[in-house]
């Protein structure tokens, strides 16, 4: 089972060629021009899909060392994510699907984020959490905590009722003058810092919900009032900002993932998403899991942002069930799991 899969969802260009679980080629082009805008700008991202896709498929398929004939389907992401990045790699999947006569499969994105806790590598200890897991799911767009009962059925339990905490992250960081993107930025600065120098406003929220809107208001109006009486407040306290900024998310994220784990009573939990990269949440999580003997999942970190080897993971389960997708299906820029 040869799968070539296609992930164009934001401003990463990717393209990973699986055999079953096994993945034999994982290959990224990222778009660095977004940088000088302070955040993705989806014409540039689509155009620069555009110029990358055809290289990087002819990258990942030579280093798999896999002919295009080889190939038994076709994986794409379908959505959600920006409409025009995504038009280019349904397009392009759908086209190289009917040369070659063979399936396509379209992919959810989000799913594609959980499941690359099973993705598989040669020659390395390969783990995945065992059915039903918890999973806290955290990206710039989404912040959900998700009931995984199998590779198809997942059920949201909780979710941000406004702002994700990669994008209160980035906000923060943009308000402080990081450059782009601002979350990776923070968790640097942060291992320097005091998180205790500073306190942010907490949501209280009942269930498993989040907010992070009230956070990013609180962290601005404190920035505010401390630069009216000192213009260098930012650049001198930078890296206590940072850290306090950041243990704030993880507490708010971890709180109520915690008593989401004891009201379903799960024994394996994982992390996923492009902020499970951040350190500080890395930490808490698997002191967590430690703390109360449960098993983790946290994907390496090159599978933690998008990338083209979660959407092998998560075709290699819709493959074997032989789901797949008709050429006439559109993307979608909006949906949940």
């Amino acid at each position: 089972m040869l799968i070539l899969s296609i992930e164009s969802s934001c401003d990463d260009t990717s393209a990973a060629v699986s055999e079953g679980r096994l993945l034999l080629s994982n290959v990224v082009a990222s778009q660095k021009v977004h940088e000088q805008y302070g955040g993705v700008v989806p014409e540039l991202a689509s155009r620069a899909h555009q110029q990358n896709i055809v290289p990087v498929v002819h990258q990942a398929l030579e280093q798999a060392g896999v002919k295009k004939e080889d190939l038994d389907a076709i994986a794409f992401t379908r959505g959600p994510g920006l409409m025009g990045s995504l038009l280019v790699g349904t397009s392009f999947a759908k086209g190289l699907a009917s040369s070659l006569q063979i399936p396509l499969i379209d992919v959810n994105h989000l799913q594609a984020h959980i499941l690359a806790n099973f993705i598989e590598e040669k020659n390395v200890e390969n783990r995945s959490p065992e059915f039903p897991f918890l999973c806290l799911l955290v990206s710039g767009g989404n912040s959900q905590i998700v009931l995984v009962e199998s590779p198809s059925k997942m059920k949201i339990v909780g979710q941000t009722i406004d702002d994700a905490a990669g994008e209160a992250f980035d906000k923060c960081a943009k308000v402080m003058n990081l450059p782009y993107p601002g979350g990776p930025i923070i968790d640097r600065l942060a291992q320097q810092g005091n998180p205790k120098a500073f306190v942010f406003n907490k949501p209280r929220l009942e269930g498993f919900d989040y907010s992070f809107s009230g956070l990013k208001t609180s962290f601005l109006y404190l920035l505010r009032d401390e630069i009216k009486k000192n213009p260098n407040f930012v650049e001198e306290n930078q890296a206590d900002l940072c850290a306090s900024l950041q243990a704030t998310i993880v507490d708010i994220l971890m709180n109520k993932f915690k008593k989401a784990v004891k009201e379903y009573g799960v024994k394996h939990i994982a992390l996923a998403g492009g902020v499970s990269a951040n350190s500080g949440l890395r930490e808490a999580f698997l002191l967590f899991a430690k703390n109360n003997q449960l098993e983790a999942f946290i994907p390496k970190l090159a599978f933690t942002m998008d990338n083209a080897a979660m959407i092998s993971a998560a075709a290699y389960y819709k493959f074997i069930e032989g789901d797949f997708c008709d050429i006439s299906l559109p993307p979608f820029a909006r949906t949940e799991i």
